[in-house]
């Protein structure tokens, strides 16, 4: 096989794929339906022209036929009058009138032949397309419901284009929420370390900076001063009486777990001092 089949084969089967893929078998059937009934047409318009043909034959042979009589009336005239010139002229034309009857004889008879024929074909043809329509009829009802059937089971099973278009939506709404979400929580954690800063704040970094330290040196200032206050609040209670050893105090427990927890509040601080100065006092 050359290139140049090859290359035909291959175009004619694409192109016979293409058409199979789009032809669609109602319609199919329908046209071919239609182009049986424009047979059936032109059989039967062939029929009406033969008819028609045949009827002007006819004509023309009766009146010839009129001829013949009037030929062979003129000749018993003649020969009445002794004139067998003008009786044998009218029997000539007689013969004449009668040879193109039997000739019109010939191809009316043809022409019955031929009319009874297509006649025949026509009823023939009409039984095949009256069996072609219900076959069609059937087979379209068939095809019908297996197109419904296969939407219905496309539909449960959501095999569909439809349905795998909403699932490919719903897969992309998932994906895109899980990403909003652990981006909020990746930022709230650096927020919350502090890495983050707060944009809405007009403060620079060394402003920043100085106020942490302002705030831890009144902190340190304040500390001191509590200290220098238990002082001399121990002083006091060593001169009325013996030395007490130092133990280890709920509030130091409490604040030595705070290291690593969460923050005590003023009230808890407030309540321990209170204890510890109580104790103080009773030693």
């Amino acid at each position: 096989m050359g290139v140049l089949s090859r290359a035909s084969y291959v175009i004619r089967s694409k192109i016979n794929a293409v058409l199979n893929r789009a032809e669609d078998p109602s319609e199919t059937l329908d046209y071919s339906y239609e182009q049986l009934r424009d047979e059936l047409q032109d059989v039967k318009k062939g029929i009406a022209d033969l008819t028609t043909q045949k009827k002007r034959l006819e004509m023309q042979k009766r009146r010839l036929e009129e001829n013949v009589e009037k030929h062979n009336e003129q000749a018993r005239q003649a020969v009445s009058q002794d004139r067998e010139d003008l009786a044998r002229q009218a029997l000539e034309k007689k013969k004449t009138k009668m040879t193109q009857i039997e000739e019109l004889e010939g191809q009316i008879a043809e022409l019955q032949q031929t009319q009874d024929q297509l006649a025949e074909q026509k009823e023939t043809l009409q039984q095949r397309i009256e069996e072609f329509r219900t076959k069609k009829e059937t087979i379209k009802a068939r095809h019908e419901a297996a197109e419904a059937s296969a939407r219905v089971s496309e539909a449960v099973t959501g095999a569909g284009d439809q349905f795998q278009d909403v699932n490919r939506a719903i897969e992309r709404a998932e994906e895109n929420t899980e990403e909003l979400e652990a981006r909020s929580a990746a930022l709230d954690e650096l927020q919350e370390e502090g890495v983050l800063e707060d944009q809405l704040s007009d403060k620079s970094d060394l402003e920043r900076e100085l106020e942490d330290v302002t705030t831890q040196g009144q902190v340190d200032a304040e500390l001191e001063t509590l200290k220098a206050d238990m002082d001399k609040e121990s002083e006091s209670s060593t001169d009325g009486g013996p030395e007490v050893e130092d133990a280890p105090t709920d509030l130091e427990a409490e604040l030595s777990e705070s290291e690593g927890g969460a923050d005590i509040s003023d009230e808890e601080i407030e309540s321990e001092l209170s204890d510890l100065k109580d104790r103080d006092q009773s030693s």
